[in-house]
């Protein structure tokens, strides 16, 4: 709420001498992080403070006095040694000072992001993303809180001060982002990622709100979202894994589909595709039908004949030259045929990856392996049947 309203003035409070006695009244703390008191206070007066607040004395820019402890404080000399300080300064030339109430109970709040942040993505280059999520904290240190958002920064209500806090979070997400990204990290991986980077948020949150005199307790339920087009690749994507087929063929499918669902039918989606892409697209029809009714139907894709990668043991397609994993080359392999099943197999095999038979002997004599098609042991010289 604004500090400029009533948040504890009680009429009755006043005196002969003029003095009043201020408190935060219970109504107006929830959802507040503090409340000015809406005069000057002045000598006589009194302040009630509760356990859950902090009243601090505010003068020419800055915090000069503070009380956190549960009462009702009357400033006259008569209290002079537990607020002795504060009641020098109203003192002889009668020099006046505002109160802040602080909630001392821990906040909770929202933040998100007002601009998209710029991701530069290795699959989607530029990606500009949004962020929100729930946040709680609390003022650790009264004197700073007030010297930094009301001395320097002249917030005028609770809303400014929630509202500089929020750009803050942001700007610790961003950060973080950023570092994720130089890890090379892809927004494809952010979702995954959520936990670690509230994580991360928090261990470097001290450093950012010390100087505002608050304590970041917890950020929870944040929330990535991707523009709508590269959602819609990444879901394109998935459904092209999916039903192994290349952008193209799912297009081409896709279309089939649609087309289907039209009262023209089949028949005149015909007629655009052919109008559109020619002869290409009539050889592309069973292929596509087939694909529209794999998706249809959620069919799992047909399965892939693999190979173990000599050098890491990682499954590959039987037809890379490559491994993924590793980068080895299987072109670089001298090949040989199973003497049992007549497959192309690496030289160096043991046993054949197509019938899993053993490919090498042992010489009856030294228990030495000898290769295929050997006559004699390499080591001794054993006869080998």
């Amino acid at each position: 709420m604004p500090f400029g309203k009533r948040g504890g003035v009680p009429p009755s409070g006043g005196s002969a001498f003029g003095s009043t006695t201020f408190e935060w009244e219970d109504q107006f703390k929830e959802g507040n992080i503090m409340w000015k008191v809406p005069r000057l206070i002045k000598l006589n007066d009194n302040a009630v403070v509760r356990e859950d607040e902090t009243a601090v004395f505010f003068r020419d820019g800055k915090a000069i006095f503070y009380i956190d402890k549960p009462g009702r404080y009357a400033l006259t000399d008569l209290n002079a040694p537990i607020i002795g300080g504060l009641v020098k300064l109203l003192t002889g030339i009668q020099q006046q000072a505002y109160v802040y109430y602080l909630q001392r109970r821990i906040i909770d709040g929202k933040f998100g992001s007002k601009e998209p942040y710029a991701f530069r993505d290795k699959d989607f280059d530029i990606v500009m993303l949004r962020l929100f999520g729930d946040m709680r904290y609390r003022i650790s240190d009264p004197s700073i809180f007030i010297n930094q958002f009301v001395g320097t920064f002249n917030v005028e209500t609770t809303a400014q001060v929630e509202d500089r806090i929020r750009d803050q979070v942001v700007m610790l997400i961003y950060n973080v982002l950023g570092k994720m990204k130089d890890q090379g990290i892809s927004v494809l991986d952010l979702p995954s990622n959520l936990m670690n980077t509230e994580e991360a948020v928090l261990a470097g949150a001290k450093a950012a709100f010390d100087q505002y005199g608050i304590e970041l307790n917890k950020i929870s339920g944040l929330t990535i979202s991707l523009p709508d087009e590269v959602q819609k690749a990444i879901d394109t994507r998935s459904s092209m894994k999916a039903v192994g087929a290349n952008y193209l063929q799912f297009q081409a499918g896709q279309a089939m589909v649609d087309a289907a669902k039209n009262p023209g039918g089949t028949a005149g989606a015909g007629i655009g595709l052919g109008m559109g892409l020619g002869a290409g697209a009539g050889m592309a029809y069973p292929m596509s039908s087939n694909i529209a009714q794999g998706m249809n139907q959620q069919q799992p894709p047909a399965e892939k004949r693999v190979k173990k990668c000599p050098k890491c043991q990682t499954d590959v397609d039987e037809n890379v030259k490559f491994c993924p994993s590793c980068g080895y080359d299987f072109s670089s392999e001298e090949q040989m045929k199973c003497p049992y099943c007549g497959k192309n197999i690496p030289k160096t095999s043991k046993f054949c990856p197509e019938c899993g038979k053993s490919i090498t002997t042992k010489c009856p004599k030294c228990g030495t392996e000898v290769q295929p098609g050997a006559k004699f042991c390499p080591n001794c010289g054993e006869k080998v049947n």
